[in-house]
């Protein structure tokens, strides 16, 4: 992980993410492109208290991997944090990169919220974020996973 540096990006520059995109399309996985989109558009652009959009850089400085700390859209409770749009180029997958990932944003996402949930309907994701403490009992509205941060 030392060859890699996780950063929050203030402004999504869809250039530097195109590849990861174009990428992410050809798996089947259309939540980057809906990253885009809602940031160009202004309807998500991470920018609320306590929200941020995060790039993890490669060796070449290019990034290989976003994901986003969310106000929960679907939760009036202000203390829920929504994990989103996780996604970690297919050649760095397997690394220990997105665990790493998640875990640095779960240590921001403890500054401001008391549960962070996510949805997933991947079953690799499913078990990803399960080894990393999350359960799926149906507790939150439009979420299949939630994290007690202990705040």
């Amino acid at each position: 992980m030392s060859d890699f540096v996780i950063k929050s990006i203030k402004k999504l520059l869809t250039d530097e993410i195109s590849d990861l995109v174009e990428e992410s399309v050809r798996e089947e996985f259309h939540f980057l492109k809906r990253l885009v989109n809602d940031y160009n558009s202004g309807r998500n652009r991470f920018d609320k208290s306590g929200e941020s959009l995060y790039a993890v850089y490669g060796r070449s400085g290019k990034i290989i991997g976003v994901c986003g700390l969310n106000q929960d859209p679907y939760s009036q409770d202000c203390s829920v944090g929504r994990l989103r749009r996780l996604y970690i180029s297919k050649s760095y997958r397997r690394l220990g990169i997105a665990g790493k990932f998640v875990e640095e944003v779960i240590q921001e996402a403890k500054k401001h919220y008391s549960v962070l949930v996510l949805t997933t309907d991947n079953p690799e994701a499913d078990l990803f974020y399960q080894r990393l403490g999350f359960s799926t009992e149906p507790v939150y509205h439009n979420s299949t996973h939630h994290l007690e941060l202990g705040n």
